[in-house]
């Protein structure tokens, strides 16, 4: 057995302790802001399709997201998630059936809730979205600092705070966050027009890059540079939500499930990937429930605690969709960790890795 120790940030220790390999080697992580569970479990809501301030046109998104049956109506809005990832892995937090999946930071908002799910701790101090520089240690800054992992961990995301979530400054981490350009791929055609393109899209949420940019530049580095472990933070259904807009919060949720199933399916062509690989999508928090509070989310919007996660991959048994228990965004990390072979310690309570998509 392995030991290594890492000395970060002020004495603090970071213990990653080798244990019995899974057959994971690669890990993507993908994760949908504040995309309720809701929708992932029952699709798109009648009286908001209805609501003349939240669509404007309700003949339009009901022909393209509304049946009467549930198992259908889910199928159209995330046709990847239930087609194919559901028969082959795992997903959680149907409440209607048993299975609750909450944050467990008191907050319930982006930034307490990626701290939470990337270093496994909900921290109380960690309570702003311009927090600053995360002065906890997260999973991929612990691998990173391996041999194994080190430069082979990835990161595309279209809220520029990852820079400070995951401390790119002290983690070392390659973190390609908001509207920036990808640097060291000048030689590729396709990165560089994404490059450009970027800056000649309509900035409507305010330095927020747009999904699809996102995608596609993540998407690329995974085929040209091969990395172990590739993050995409997408952001446009929790800004759609906040704008009021339920027709494109719907619209970015399909897009995203299709580009999803594009890294998948590549994923499953690749001899690198094929059958070594786990991903892992999921998101930072919920929104409330009725159209007012579906807009916003925290502490005083009830229910915006609560979020859900599907998990495909060689290690992960295909139970499908759980319909019992109670799991947390804190036992992301570590469950991450043993995965690939590791068992992620800090000084910090970190939450316990979740045994039943291991396979263990």
């Amino acid at each position: 057995m392995k030991k290594i120790f890492l000395a970060l940030l002020c004495l603090t220790t970071v213990v990653l302790v080798g244990q019995t390999k899974c057959k994971t080697q690669n890990l993507i992580i993908i994760t949908l802001d504040g995309l309720r569970w809701q929708e992932v479990f029952t699709g798109a809501d009648s009286s908001f399709i209805h609501n003349g301030k939240l669509v404007g046109d309700a003949n339009a998104c009901s022909k393209k997201y509304w049946n009467d049956n549930i198992e259908e109506r889910r199928e159209m809005l995330m046709p990847f998630i239930w087609r194919t990832l559901v028969k082959q892995g795992q997903i959680y937090g149907n409440r209607n059936k048993g299975c609750y999946e909450n944050v467990k930071n008191p907050y319930w908002f982006s930034y307490p809730g990626y701290n939470e799910i990337f270093t496994g701790f909900a921290d109380e101090k960690v309570n702003s979205n311009e927090y600053g520089p995360n002065p906890n240690i997260n999973v991929l800054e612990a691998m990173n600092q391996t041999s194994e992992f080190k430069g082979k961990i990835a990161v595309f995301t279209s809220w520029n705070a990852f820079h400070d979530i995951l401390n790119e400054k002290r983690s070392g981490l390659s973190v390609n966050a908001g509207i920036e350009r990808q640097q060291g791929m000048d030689n590729d055609a396709v990165m560089q027009n994404l490059n450009e393109i970027q800056y000649q899209l309509p900035d409507i949420f305010e330095g927020v890059r747009l999904d699809g940019v996102t995608f596609n530049m993540g998407f690329k580095y995974l085929k040209i540079r091969k990395p172990h472990v590739l993050y995409l933070g997408f952001d446009e259904t929790d800004d759609f939500a906040h704008a009021s807009r339920y027709f494109d919060y719907l619209n970015s949720a399909h897009y995203e499930d299709d580009m999803i199933g594009m890294i998948w399916k590549w994923v499953q062509s690749d001899p690198q990937y094929r059958d070594k690989t786990t991903l892992f999508i999921t998101c930072d928090h919920g929104r409330g429930v009725d159209a007012e509070g579906w807009k916003s989310h925290g502490s005083k919007i009830p229910n915006s605690n609560e979020t859900w996660f599907a998990i495909i991959g060689p290690d992960t048994p295909p139970l499908g969709e759980i319909k019992e228990g109670q799991y947390y965004n804190n036992q992301f990390a570590k469950t991450w960790a043993a995965l690939l072979g590791f068992n992620f310690e800090t000084p910090n309570p970190v939450g316990d890795a979740i045994t039943n998509v291991i396979g263990k």
